[in-house]
């Protein structure tokens, strides 16, 4: 075992929590053969083989599971070791790794470059997930600040907001709710939606923002991807709760429109997420600090589009920040 690398370690874990090659090496960047080599590489090293599988599903083997439990480890220590450089680095040097909600990457690298225009030579690493491999990170120290909506009840975290996340209810333009003022959620109840799967922050905002009638809604589709969502409501087959921040090119494009509904935008707040016991590196604690001071209005300025039936009137406008909680 002694020539075995991080990266093959790194691949035999992605692929063990995702049961997927597949999924593994669009999480890695890398080819599915790539990924399939490094943990044949691997197995090699061990002498035994990691994975079995059984119908198209893939387990882990006895040997699997208690190599999952060493790289684990190792990634871990490897980890606080990259942390404690960081540290002696500063800012300028220094890499700052950061994961964000899915619904962050519409305008999150926009952030991260305005971030790197102003401290030059910071290294960036972004990642972008759905909820479950988000808190994932969190919890496996992979990096070192997450950006989300619901701070994790189940982890004792640090959570700060830094701007309103204002969600909406979008359809096609010819649908026939469009134009129409002060829609009541009962008329809403009647048309299907196209929304995010469950247990993902949408589908957890969705059901907060209509409280009692969440149960009374007519879920046409569940759809992992807010693109193909997008495109499911520009075809027309159906209504969908999206994130404001996810839908500027398609509403200035004329593809969406925001449907003037009772009570809405819902709004929510962007959360800077870190583990409590985390030592935060300079270019962490630098990042975190210029999401806190001018997140809100970098994320205003560059989200900005056309009203439509008025509902994006001061939608990103910052309002008083609610005090830290602790998760």
């Amino acid at each position: 075992m002694k020539h075995v690398t991080q990266r093959q370690l790194r691949a035999f874990e992605a692929v063990a929590r995702n049961r997927s090659f597949s999924r593994a090496a669009e999480e890695m960047h890398l080819t599915q053969p790539a990924v399939s080599t490094l943990i044949k590489q691997l197995e090699a090293h061990a002498g035994l083989a990691l994975f079995e599988q059984l119908g198209k599903k893939i387990y882990l083997t006895t040997a699997g599971t208690e190599m999952l439990r060493h790289a684990r480890a190792i990634i871990a220590q490897l980890r606080e070791a990259e942390d404690a450089m960081a540290q002696l680095k500063g800012i300028s040097g220094g890499t700052l790794n950061i994961a964000v909600i899915s619904a962050g990457d519409y305008f999150f690298p926009r952030l991260l470059a305005e971030f790197q225009r102003r401290n030059a030579g910071v290294t960036l690493n972004l990642a972008v997930f759905n909820r479950a491999e988000l808190l994932h990170q969190l919890a496996s120290n992979l990096t070192d600040l997450a950006v989300m909506v619901r701070p994790p009840e189940e982890l004792d975290t640090i959570n700060e907001s830094f701007a309103p996340h204002p969600y909406v209810v979008v359809a096609s333009p010819d649908h026939a709710l469009a134009g129409r003022r002060r829609i009541p959620i009962s008329i809403l109840a009647q048309e299907p939606f196209v929304m995010r799967e469950r247990g993902s922050d949408t589908w957890n905002s969705m059901r907060e923002a209509f409280g009692t009638q969440f149960g009374k809604l007519r879920i046409a589709m569940e759809i992992q991807s807010t693109e193909t969502i997008k495109q499911a409501v520009i075809a027309g087959l159906g209504i969908a709760f999206l994130s404001a921040h996810t839908i500027s090119m398609e509403r200035r494009l004329g593809q969406l429109v925001v449907l003037d509904v009772v009570g809405f935008p819902a709004r929510f707040d962007w959360f800077v997420v870190h583990r409590r016991n985390k030592r935060l590196p300079a270019v962490a604690q630098a990042f975190k600090s210029f999401l806190l001071s001018d997140g809100a209005g970098l994320i205003e300025h560059l989200m900005r589009a056309p009203d439509a039936a008025g509902a994006t009137r001061g939608l990103a406008r910052p309002r008083p920040r609610r005090p830290m909680t602790d998760a």
